[in-house]
């Protein structure tokens, strides 16, 4: 069985910043693409930001220079470090398991981040 469990998110004020975690299992971790998405209230889900199985990443261009990914494959889990937080970046953030960038194949339940301004 599959699972993705993501932890980290919370309340934090503008300026501060926090660190998302996704540990994974039932899957070759190593071998897969890892995102995270968010999805604000009423708004669509965007993507944030995508590590390759390769370690190579890319983020949208709202985030980028505040956001990083990283993932730690003995460990199974991918993270985002979070700084320079707006309330803009309040939303619901996913993490993603997929053979193919922009498919994926399975999806965690979400962690809530909220930035008070």
């Amino acid at each position: 069985q599959v699972q993705l469990v993501e932890s980290g998110g919370g309340l934090v004020q503008a300026g501060g910043s926090l660190r998302l975690s996704c540990a994974a299992s039932g899957i070759i971790f190593s071998i897969n693409h890892m995102c995270w998405y968010r999805q604000a209230p009423g708004k669509q889900r965007d993507l944030v930001a995508f590590i390759t199985s390769g370690s190579n990443s890319r983020y949208a261009s709202s985030v980028k220079g505040r956001f990083t990914i990283s993932r730690d494959n003995a460990k199974n889990t991918v993270y985002l470090q979070m700084n320079s937080l707006k309330p803009e970046d309040t939303a619901v953030y996913y993490c993603t398991a997929q053979q193919r960038l922009g498919q994926p194949d399975y999806w965690g339940q979400g962690t809530q981040v909220t930035v008070s301004s």
